[in-house]
């Protein structure tokens, strides 16, 4: 069996202290680590839902004196599973978070589904839970 895994998925930000506080506050995550390269001129943060070990987590690159990114066509969504999307959906509002679809069933199926943007423009698609997702149905 191999070992492989996703460690993390790396986005450029504009303002990388906004970008943790959505992260952190809007989303729940943790700020694991965080390094800032002089030579180079650019700050790493790593935020995720536990321990890097555990699972995969998302990469924070600020470019000094880059504010503003195209996003292009190419990338669609960071995908986040979550317990009660009802629920998670209205405390990301309440902290202002920007859902720009309502929870709800995906078309053409029965999982339950949202979209929250971020900061700099990219989407989080949010997912319920299986276990959650049964019960919500049943």
């Amino acid at each position: 069996m191999s070992n492989n895994r996703v460690l993390h998925t790396m986005l450029r930000v504009g303002d990388l202290d906004k970008s943790i506080e959505f992260y952190t506050k809007v989303m729940g995550m943790e700020l694991l680590r965080k390094s800032e390269n002089t030579e180079y001129k650019y700050t790493l943060a790593f935020v995720g839902y536990g321990d890097e070990s555990q699972g995969a987590v998302i990469e924070l690159t600020y470019n000094w004196g880059v504010e503003e990114y195209d996003l292009g066509k190419g990338f669609g969504h960071i995908a986040i599973g979550v317990d009660d999307i009802y629920t998670t959906c209205d405390a990301i509002k309440a902290v202002g978070g920007n859902v720009t679809r309502e929870p709800g069933p995906v078309k053409g199926g029965t999982t339950h589904i949202a979209f929250v943007k971020d900061p700099d423009g990219y989407m989080i698609e949010l997912i319920q839970n299986r276990q959650a997702s049964a019960a919500l149905e049943g």
